[in-house]
């Protein structure tokens, strides 16, 4: 099986690399359209602020490619809220593939979330073997409110989207690569759709 990581300069790729293989899989970098395509899985990461991503994206044209792929897509943290229509950092235009917004928490909580939080209303067949309030690992500022689309809840002075799916298109806000047995089972789960 052939796993591409989107090196497009804005995650923590080593990372989630380093958990593919502690899994048994091998996973490449690229950036390259073709290999992207021919790829199996795809995961699509994200660190940074949203704006400056998006600029990435479309510096390299992968912001036409990801929408049109076919194979089972896992966008994570900001590469999940990149994969939406809109967010509130930086007034950016996402890829569009989910159809919700991204906005900030309001003052009544710390911000960013920072640590572990429960998983909730799980899904999709990518929370095989995970149960209900388990841990994940979140760092963020920014949230998808619940959509048709939500396949896992959290709350954080407000009920939010942790994760979501649309045909192959799927996206967790936590970091499975940094949570713990679960996050590596959901890894696990993605891998073998």
């Amino acid at each position: 099986m052939k796993i591409v990581i989107i090196d497009y300069g804005a995650g923590n790729i080593q990372s989630i690399k380093f958990a593919i293989q502690r899994l048994g899989y091998k996973a490449v970098l690229s950036n390259d359209p073709k290999e992207i395509e021919q790829a199996d899985k795809v995961i699509f990461p994200g660190v940074g602020e949203a704006s400056s991503a998006m600029k990435m994206l479309k510096a390299s044209g992968l912001h036409t490619l990801i929408p049109k792929l076919t194979q089972p897509v896992l966008g994570i943290c900001l590469g999940m809220q990149l994969m939406c229509s809109h967010s509130e950092e930086g007034d950016t235009s996402g890829l569009g593939i989910f159809h919700a917004n991204v906005i900030r928490f309001n003052n009544t909580v710390k911000v960013p979330q920072i640590g572990w939080n429960q998983i909730t209303n799980l899904e999709s067949d990518l929370f095989s073997g995970v149960k209900n309030k388990d841990y994940v690992y979140l760092v963020h500022s920014y949230y998808v409110p619940e959509c048709a689309e939500t396949i896992a809840h959290s709350n954080y002075g407000v009920e939010y989207t942790t994760a979501i799916k649309k045909d192959n298109f799927y996206g967790v806000q936590f970091h499975p690569e940094k949570s713990s047995t679960t996050g590596e089972r959901i890894l696990k789960n993605f891998l073998e759709l």
